[in-house]
């Protein structure tokens, strides 16, 4: 089990007067029910692919997409199908003159995070899709940490499939959806498991009733106020961030400074590891990277993408806030960041070399 929030006891409350008030029939309709991410991922990708494969075989998608994305394309390129995987400038932002030039009359779905999951950085969604459109070729945008959080607009932003999960708006845990096109165009997908016909034919197997009702409340609950909680989320991330530079030098900030989500902050502490920040703010929930990496030594493959070296990547930490985050619990951890920051550089050799003007690029370290 997991905690409950504020946000957990009302949508349970919604989920127990669901069928006294027909909320499922009005939540399935707003939120047609689907697994989880991976799934919807993987359906939007390949069931496009099957479709459509008589038409072309060609997909475009980013270096820093999720996991979901990247490992279904790697599986479509193993059936014999080509991916081109567009790089990303030092901001994280894709350049889209290197998507247009990447397009070509076999291209059939170009795949792009709406924004990531750990820099948070948003990507130019609605140009994105004029191009596609303009191009006709099919735009799938993984929208799981946008949506609940910015505003998202399938028409106008010409968005003909999308990948939104529960979870990430303060839903509950193994419920998604996916947004299909029904018409300008019509998108048509090809089911990848046989069963009883459940979701219109797409997706067999038992409804997740609660789930579902839960999606739709969430839904509601985080589109009213989104304006303000933008505006108040902005703010604090700012508070934190400006805390941070005037008291701790060589630090950075990882993704676009202005294109990214509200309450979204990856920073790199110079000649502090990770791993040994995290224990040393241990009452402090953050993480080192994303959560679907976390068993990984590696270097984030996000941050690479975006040139940053391994020893910056090793250093990064994701920080986020949130509905229930206050401006105490800013200020506390940012305490807590920069007192532990400069503790865990006094024990740090490096940190000295550096501030005594040694090239530390210019050393040959001997083999261990």
């Amino acid at each position: 089990m997991y905690g409950m929030t504020d946000a957990d006891k009302l949508l349970l409350d919604a989920i127990a007067g669901g069928h006294r008030d027909g909320s499922i029939a009005d939540a399935q309709s707003k939120v047609p029910a689907r697994l989880g991410l991976v799934d919807l991922d993987q359906i939007a990708e390949k069931g496009a692919f099957e479709l459509f494969k008589d038409r072309g075989d060609h997909i475009i998608t980013v270096a820093t997409e999720h996991k979901a994305v990247l490992d279904a394309a790697k599986r479509l390129e193993k059936e014999g199908f080509r991916v081109t995987y567009l790089p990303v400038k030092k901001n994280g932002l894709i350049d889209l003159d290197v998507l247009e030039a990447a397009i070509t009359p076999k291209t059939i779905l170009v795949s792009v995070m709406f924004a990531n999951n750990e820099i948070g950085v948003l990507q130019p969604i609605a140009e994105i899709g004029a191009l596609c459109r303009q191009h006709h070729v099919l735009f799938h945008t993984d929208a799981v940490q946008a949506v609940g959080k910015v505003p998202v607009d399938v028409n106008a932003m010409q968005i003909d499939l999308m990948s939104i999960s529960a979870h990430k708006m303060y839903g509950p845990k193994g419920i998604g959806a996916l947004f299909v096109r029904r018409r300008k165009p019509r998108v048509r997908l090809e089911a990848l498991i046989d069963g009883g016909g459940h979701e219109r034919g797409m997706r067999s197997g038992t409804l997740n009733v609660p789930g579902i009702v839960g999606f739709g409340a969430a839904a509601a609950a985080c589109a009213d106020g989104m304006k303000d909680e933008i505006a108040r989320l902005t703010a604090l991330r700012t508070r934190f961030w400006e805390r941070l530079k005037r008291d701790l030098d060589e630090i950075h900030l990882n993704g676009d400074a202005e294109q990214r989500l509200p309450g979204n902050l990856n920073i790199s502490f110079a000649y502090v590891e990770g791993e040994a920040m995290m224990m040393a703010i241990k009452d402090v929930a953050v993480s080192s990277g994303s959560a679907c990496t976390s068993a990984s030594l590696e270097p984030s493959y996000v941050l690479r993408a975006l040139g940053v070296g391994d020893d910056l990547a090793h250093s990064s930490i994701r920080f986020g806030l949130g509905r229930f985050t206050t401006q105490e619990e800013v200020d506390f951890v940012a305490d807590l960041v920069i007192s532990r920051v400069k503790k865990l550089r006094e024990m740090s050799p490096l940190y000295e070399m550096a501030k005594e003007g040694i090239d530390l690029n210019s050393i040959e370290w001997a083999a261990h």
